[in-house]
């Protein structure tokens, strides 16, 4: 089996196919901090893609509350599980090595662990069929999109009993977070690697990963090995189906929002209530590393400050959905999900440095994807302790460039402040 260079890992790993990437990437960072699960993402996808006969349990865009939720149920839980076992079979640890942390190379170390294609090569061998551990879920594990939403876990206690101790930052006790997710377009695909009938494909021009339905003969095999659940089984017309990114928006091809060609953001990225979701296109070199954009936000939030991580990047896919964590879930749990560079992400964004305090201003503010930011220098606003450190808040101004290099978005740090007068208090 071929090896290619995955980032995230820090190191090699094998995968069906010879390494190619495209000219550039779709990437989004979602900010868990900021989500209210209003799910109105969830429904602009919904009502955009999914609204036909067959497609009644298709989600490409849900959100789910962790730890109990998932959809399909216990997605995660399951394909951590085998990747365990495949471990235990083969006297391994699935553990990260931090001394060889290296910059943008092997920017969380190196992972030492087995990815889902390299437990189908152990467990499989390279001739046994399958190329990527995974699992098909049953009907009732696909029959609820948002199941076990708000269900906290911690604290033990009695019905109307309140908690005694409380909970306080930076962790608590007695916790739950919003997750919110869509296919993540990944560099290394499990979907692609284990269709049988090569009818699943990543565009050169933005890495976006599609489905050719005239190929697709609905073994679900992508189903199967997409360790994301991401790739969906449509009954009635019996091939599957996934997220497209909303690729006429991504190529500028939408007139009623875009007549002059420049690229916009998904539907759930647009109607985004909680602003928590920036959406762009990344460059990358021919090896599949980010070439360095300092002043593109996703490049920024990802290479640079680091407080935006990979979604299970133990998996091996080299997904391009990226989290900054939330800030009062227990770490192990939150290092599980999003890999080592746990810590630094959350101390990073709970006193956010004064440029990335101006970037996360962003998130949200124009449908026009951000490819550059411009930050010019305001007064201090406010100043304070965090964790025994002073800190300080800049009035900074941000401005977002699209595509053309024209200005999309132009804001402030702090917001600005409309007093009524006194005889239109109660006015409309």
């Amino acid at each position: 089996m071929p090896e290619v260079y995955n980032w995230q890992l820090g190191r090699k790993m094998q995968y069906p196919y010879e390494e190619k990437h495209p000219q550039w990437q779709f990437a989004f960072v979602f900010n868990t901090n900021r989500c209210i699960a209003c799910q109105t993402c969830t429904m602009a996808c919904k009502s955009t893609w999914t609204f036909s006969k067959g497609q009644e349990y298709m989600w490409w865009n849900n959100v789910e509350t962790k730890p109990y939720g998932g959809y399909p149920q216990f997605w995660d839980v399951k394909i951590l599980k085998l990747l365990d076992e495949a471990h235990q079979k083969e006297n391994k640890s699935a553990a990260w090595n931090l001394a060889q942390k290296d910059g943008g190379q092997r920017p969380y170390g190196v992972y030492d662990g087995m990815t889902i294609f390299e437990a189908a090569q152990k467990r499989f061998g390279p001739e046994g069929g399958q190329r990527a551990i995974g699992y098909l879920p049953t009907d009732e594990e696909w029959r609820a999109p948002n199941i076990y939403e708000d269900t906290a876990t911690g604290y033990k206690g009695a019905p109307g009993e309140y908690h005694k101790q409380g909970a306080t930052l930076p962790e608590h006790k007695t916790w739950f977070f919003y997750l919110q997710r869509l296919c993540n377009h990944c560099s290394y695909p499990a979907c692609l690697a284990a269709c049988p009938r090569k009818a699943i494909y990543k565009r050169p021009e933005d890495g976006i990963v599609l489905i050719d339905q005239s190929r697709c003969r609905g073994y679900k095999k992508c189903v199967e090995a997409c360790p994301y659940k991401k790739s969906m089984f449509r009954g009635t017309t019996r091939v599957s189906e996934k997220c497209v990114a909303c690729y006429p928006r991504i190529e500028g091809k939408d007139p009623h929002i875009t007549p002059d060609g420049v690229p916009i953001e998904t539907r759930c990225m647009a109607a985004c209530v909680g602003k928590i979701r920036l959406q762009g296109l990344v460059k990358l070199g021919p090896d599949g590393q980010w070439l360095e954009d300092r002043y593109n936000p996703l490049y920024y939030m990802v290479k640079v400050e680091k407080v935006a991580l990979p979604i299970y990047p133990q998996f091996g896919t080299e997904p391009n959905g990226y989290y900054i964590p939330p800030r009062w879930v227990p770490k192990g749990y939150l290092t599980q999900m999003f890999g080592p560079g746990v810590d630094e992400a959350v101390a990073k964004y709970r006193a956010p440095s004064r440029e990335l305090l101006a970037v996360l201003q962003l998130f949200r503010t124009t449908q026009q994807i951000i490819f550059r930011y411009k930050i010019i220098p305001g007064k201090k606003i406010f100043e304070t302790k965090i964790d025994g450190k002073k800190w300080e808040m800049f009035n900074d101004t941000v401005i977002g460039f699209n595509k053309k290099g024209e200005e999309a978005v132009k804001l402030s740090v702090e917001e600005t402040i409309y007093q009524r007068p006194q005889q239109y208090q109660n006015s409309i």
